[in-house]
């Protein structure tokens, strides 16, 4: 029986729109200069809260407001640094996902949108079944290194880990990380990765 996420408080949150998917546990940086998101920043460090990370469905990055998608990631700040050229860089990281159900557009271009959190999902050990996701994340894993590469054993027991972080790591398309992003019931997600395994294999 699927899994299907109820929803908790709505709150307002800024949003970031960009042409990645961020999830739950994912690591994200970002190099920032636009005005309206270096408001976004200070904004976030004042009152310590997040901002809303959603993909591109329309429009760019940069210049006129993006539209996002429905469902995205609330990413908190973890580090802040300069980077080579004087910008400010900072390191985010996922957490909660979110539906957004209005969203307003600020003076300074900044898009806030009313959202519906979504809990967790419940923990579900993976099946044997789904084994081999767990190799196939382990060995990307060992290539590009990082933190998660030095993630303790249990987390490659967790469906939802195995299954967000190989969301990330597999070379598809935005549109269906995202979604990955939007399905509620970890073994879901796990089914649609095997479908994609036979794909790679063959390059």
């Amino acid at each position: 029986m699927a899994y299907t996420a109820p929803v908790t408080t709505q709150d307002d949150i800024p949003l970031f729109p960009l042409g990645v998917v961020l999830f739950p546990g994912g690591l994200l940086s970002l190099r920032i200069f636009e005005p309206r998101y270096l408001d976004l920043v200070r904004e976030c460090s004042r009152n310590g809260g997040g901002f809303g990370v959603c993909l591109i469905l329309a429009g760019r990055e940069v210049g006129e407001p993006a539209t996002p998608a429905a469902v995205g990631t609330l990413a908190h700040i973890e580090d802040f640094y300069a980077l080579p050229d004087g910008l400010l860089g900072i390191r985010a990281r996922g957490s909660r996902r979110f539906r957004v159900t209005t969203t307003r557009v600020r003076d300074n271009g900044l898009v806030h949108g009313n959202v519906d959190w979504w809990p967790d999902e419940p923990a579900i050990v993976l099946p044997p079944e789904y084994a081999l996701l767990a190799v196939i994340l382990e060995r990307l894993l060992e290539q590009v290194g990082g933190e998660h590469a030095q993630a303790q054993r249990h987390c490659l027991d967790d469906a939802s880990w195995v299954g967000f972080r190989l969301a990330e790591l597999l070379p598809v398309s935005p549109a269906e990380r995202q979604h990955w992003l939007q399905l509620t019931d970890p073994l879901q997600r796990l089914d649609g990765l095997m479908r994609c395994v036979p794909r790679f294999q063959a390059d």
